[in-house]
């Protein structure tokens, strides 16, 4: 039977690694690179913006905090490139960096699910860390998907294979 630390592993890493990630490779797949780097008003930040503050959200929080690594992390210069980075750059530094916290996130145990932490301006347990950054990273994950949708007029059809309305 699986432990209550084991299930919030395994879905900590399935909701980034293998949930949130492909929508978002499918997103800036679809978008061109001014696209990627288009702010629509002064008020909102780029897909681009919000890929490269995804990943700095997951290193300052997973790999720095729980990993113990070296907090390196400038947030506003994640919100101040106005870009163009390459699509495959900013995607496989997205991709290494999920990767890399998910590789911690598989090392936590229940000492490090408890601990307390200081990250950012805040005390945080490893869970409420976890929390944060799957529930931080859905919703920047939400914001790329809407503005795809709002430039191409497309469906994501995020769910090919499966009854939505199913209710059994």
């Amino acid at each position: 039977m699986p432990t209550t630390e084991s299930l919030l592993i395994d879905d900590c890493i399935l909701r980034l690694r293998d949930e949130s990630l492909p929508r978002i490779q499918k997103c800036l797949a679809l978008l061109t690179d001014d696209e990627i780097w288009q702010r629509p008003n002064g008020n909102l930040v780029s897909a681009g913006n919000l890929v490269l503050h995804l990943s700095g959200n997951v290193r300052q929080w997973i790999i720095s905090t729980l990993g113990d690594e070296p907090d390196l992390r400038v947030r506003q210069e994640e919100f101040d490139d106005t870009g163009p980075i390459p699509r495959k750059e900013l995607l496989e530094k997205l991709e290494t960096t999920v990767n890399q916290g998910c590789d911690v996130i598989k090392t936590l145990t229940q000492d490090t699910l408890t601990r307390d932490y200081a990250v950012q301006d805040f005390q945080e347990t490893g869970v409420s860390i976890l929390v944060h950054v799957v529930e931080h990273f859905s919703y920047h994950t939400g914001q790329i998907a809407w503005a795809t949708k709002l430039l191409k007029d497309i469906d994501l059809d995020y769910y090919p294979d499966n009854d939505l309305s199913n209710t059994q």
